[in-house]
């Protein structure tokens, strides 16, 4: 039964608010800031035997709604093999390389059953703050496989009807740092699942099934039809482009992401084949990975496509398993979050050249993530991991924002505030960095200066990217400033050899890290920017002199 455009509307609202709920349960109660503050997880609705994304809330992150499809699809598919699922089971996992993006991210996936047959999934998933491995925060720049990077469950039963398995719980706290935080954090998850499961049957029950899975029909056919209107609307063609990774953090050589885009009719195939072979080191992803991505990228081209599954349907997706982009078990896959924001910059860069009108020059591409660790004056272990923002890039309509986050997500970067509170460090400096901005009729927008002091001896490791190749501009605009860090060292500041990637920094009391990161590309020739938009930037300080 498809409802009439009014009841389609209202239960759009609805179900979306169900998903925006469960994010706000999650983000109220979880013990770690990186979810509590930054808001590194998401919820969503899944169809019952394909997996596909339904719902997604409008906090989430949306990397993570793209690759839950295939998380889901995988839960699926065990049931399929093993059997006996039953309303009040709960799924647990990390695998990075069946639905997952790292081992930090933590999914919790849920049958809803009505009137004892599947009706859809929920699900959800979080950044666990430490899951093992060599480095504390789980971000490794010289790991060469996963084992180095923390442990991987399967899918695995964590609830059976309703009952949590604490033999399950128990192992989780033995391979971590930090196991209050993630027990925490996985409470907040399974509240979430069971806000969202009463709200999800209330609903159902107040409208019915056959309406409500009209409505998932009518939503992804909507999403599908306004996709293909969107690519019809570029002309045919094949278009190139490419951007690099500084290193993989093992050899100090550039990977390359090469995007092969072929526009046919209101079809669109995204061919990846040119790539790079799996890394050595962590910057590889899977290809569910990859496709979540990518996602990402086309949401933000095309934003009046409606998020679900839908919109992908127009769309191939070619990404060889050759390839750093399709890399399985153990390939080491903690940096994805560097991989995944040169792969959505490589289809920004690649879609301006199919529509010049949308070209957008690119953001700083990289979040920094930045562990320090150690133990505090009372002897307890603490992990401070979090991660940073920079310039977005100019664009036809406006300057590039300052100190934003980036295209990867809708998370917001942790306060100073919040992470002085819950860990023995110090923020010395916190600004707008001068000077990092690409130049352009529309710059890009300024990156920022982070200085940190360790108030207790401690441990430190950063996976960060764009420190040998600076972020590109368009249409004759500039490129940015790269990032740049530095630690103190008894013999004086340094920086790590392989530029952004560095582990096994040790700080005394009193020394610091200093974090510089990029800004934005500028957009268009810098001689056509308006002088008193110049005048305006150097009165602020943003620029030292003209550009």
């Amino acid at each position: 039964m498809t409802p009439d455009p009014v009841t389609l509307a209202i239960l759009k609202g609805r179900l979306e608010g169900i998903a925006d709920e469960m994010d706000a349960t999650l983000f109220r109660s979880a013990f770690n800031p990186i979810i509590a503050e930054a808001k590194d997880a998401c919820h969503g609705l899944y169809h019952a035997t394909t997996g596909e994304t339904l719902v997604q809330g409008t906090s989430g992150l949306p990397i993570f709604v793209g690759a839950m499809a295939f998380a889901v699809k995988v839960v699926i598919d065990k049931v399929a093999r093993d059997g006996d699922l039953r309303s009040g089971d709960t799924f647990l996992f990390n695998d990075p390389y069946e639905g997952g993006t790292h081992l930090n991210d933590f999914r919790l996936v849920r049958p809803i059953f009505r009137r004892g047959q599947l009706f859809c999934w929920i699900a959800s998933v979080g950044h666990w703050l430490d899951v093992g491995g060599n480095v504390p925060g789980g971000y490794n720049p010289k790991a060469t496989e996963s084992f180095q990077e923390g442990f991987r469950l399967p899918p695995v039963r964590l609830m059976r009807d309703g009952v949590l398995n604490s033999d399950i719980v128990d192992i989780l706290a033995a391979n971590s740092r930090v196991p209050a935080s993630n027990w925490g954090d996985l409470n907040g998850q399974i509240n979430a699942l069971d806000l969202g499961e009463r709200r999800l049957n209330a609903l159902v029950d107040e409208h019915g099934e056959e309406l409500v899975q009209g409505a998932f029909a009518a939503f992804s056919a909507r999403a599908e039809a306004l996709m293909r209107a969107a690519i019809a609307g570029l002309p045919d063609g094949t278009y190139t482009f490419e951007d690099v990774l500084d290193n993989d953090g093992i050899t100090d050589e550039v990977l390359t992401i090469a995007l092969d885009l072929t526009i046919a009719g209101e079809e669109m195939v995204l061919d990846f084949s040119r790539s790079s072979p799996p890394a050595q080191g962590p910057v590889s992803i899977s290809r569910a990975t990859t496709i979540a991505g990518c996602y990402v990228a086309l949401k933000h081209v095309f934003t009046e496509v409606p998020a679900n599954a839908g919109c992908l349907r127009p769309i191939r997706f070619v990404v060889p398993d050759t390839t750093l982009l399709g890399a399985g078990a153990p390939h080491p896959v903690a940096g994805y979050t560097e991989t995944v924001l040169r792969l959505i910059g490589v289809i920004f860069g690649t879609l301006a050249k199919a529509d010049p009108a949308r070209a957008t020059a690119a953001p700083f591409g990289t979040i920094n993530a930045l562990s320090i660790a150690g133990h505090r004056a009372d002897g307890s272990r603490f992990v401070m991991f979090s991660f940073f923002g920079g310039g977005l890039g100019g664009n036809p309509e406006s300057d590039g924002l300052n100190h934003a986050n980036n295209p990867i997500s809708t998370a917001t970067i942790p306060p100073v505030e919040i992470l002085e509170a819950a860990y023995p460090v110090m923020f010395t400096q916190w600004a707008l960095r001068p000077d990092s901005a690409g130049a352009g009729t529309h710059r890009g927008g300024l990156g920022a200066v982070y200085e940190v002091e360790a108030l207790v001896p401690a441990s430190v490791s950063l996976l960060g990217e764009r420190g040998k190749v600076a972020p590109f501009g368009v249409g004759g605009g500039g490129a940015a400033a790269p990032n740049r860090f530095t630690y103190d060292t008894p013999e004086g500041p340094r920086n790590p050899p392989m530029v952004s990637k560095v582990t096994d920094v040790r700080l005394a009391a009193g020394q610091r890290v200093r974090l510089e990161t990029p800004g934005g590309g500028g957009w268009g020739d810098p001689a056509s920017r308006d002088p008193a938009a110049t005048a305006r930037d150097i009165k602020l300080g943003y620029v030292s002199a003209v550009k």
